[in-house]
């Protein structure tokens, strides 16, 4: 059975890049466009891990794990930030919400899913 991810991301281009290497490898992909319509996905149904942005309108990263980390359903789930922040305090600020790790933009497919794999279970 294939895993389902949920890329979370204001840009496009960058849904576009993260969903046709995820769906190349065999993953489910679903996508939103910033947290708040992300939030729409975590109804109940089966995700195996979220990718997110940081920077994104009407709901940032940090405010989607720090919601996502109140939900039963997926309080343990890998949640990978995919960003252009490299600041250390962002980071820590991340860890501190629960995310699970963080790549940087842009990224390289290869190091994507070997992030992936890492915090698949």
């Amino acid at each position: 059975m294939s895993k389902n991810i949920l890329i979370v991301d204001d840009s496009e281009s960058i849904r576009e890049v993260v969903s046709f290497t995820l769906e190349n490898e065999g993953y489910q992909v679903l996508v939103g466009v910033d947290g708040k319509d992300a939030l729409k996905y975590l109804d109940g149904r089966s995700i195996d891990l979220i990718i997110t942005d940081l920077h994104m309108p009407e709901m940032d990263g940090i405010e989607l794990i720090k919601n996502i980390r109140t939900m039963d359903a997926y309080k343990h789930i890998p949640i990978l930030f995919l960003t252009t922040e490299s600041q250390a305090s962002k980071k820590i600020e991340a860890k501190e919400a629960g995310a699970t790790g963080w790549i940087i933009k842009p990224f390289v497919p290869a190091k994507l899913l070997a992030a992936l794999k890492k915090v698949l279970r």
